[in-house]
């Protein structure tokens, strides 16, 4: 009889360990300030550039790296025909900051303005593909 009780007490610790923790927060455990803003700006990114088919945006496309072995979640727009080529913009955040860092040849040309202004408000969490007017 005292098998049972054991039995039962270690599988009811064992469900509360489960269910432990705070409830009310709406952050996903274990990911990083950078990983979870860099996840709502890929996003975004991807929804207004690339599935949007901007036209401006139509040369390149979007290698996600946000789940990388170096802890800098970050994506890339690297040229649409050469998926291998080098990359044309890197966006990154690191470690436990929310900060991102954007940089590449296309930041030097006209679109540099517009994808800076773009993260800017990605990051900020609005995530709609046109700047209020």
């Amino acid at each position: 009889m005292s098998f049972r009780f054991a039995a039962l007490a270690v599988a009811g610790l064992a469900l509360a360990s489960c269910q432990s923790g705070s409830k009310g927060t709406s952050q996903p455990a274990g990911k990083s300030a950078a990983l979870r803003t860099m996840e709502q700006v890929a996003a975004a990114a991807h929804k207004c550039w690339i599935a949007s088919k901007d036209p401006a945006f139509r040369p390149y496309q979007m290698a996600n790296e946000l789940n990388n072995f170096g802890g800098t979640p970050r994506f890339l727009l690297v040229p649409a025909r050469h998926y291998g080529g080098k990359p044309l913009l890197v966006v990154q955040a690191t470690g436990n900051s929310s900060r991102v860092d954007v940089f590449g040849p296309l930041m030097g040309e006209a679109l540099g303005a517009r994808i800076s202004a773009d993260i800017t408000r990605w990051q900020g969490g609005n995530s709609s593909c046109a700047a209020a007017a």
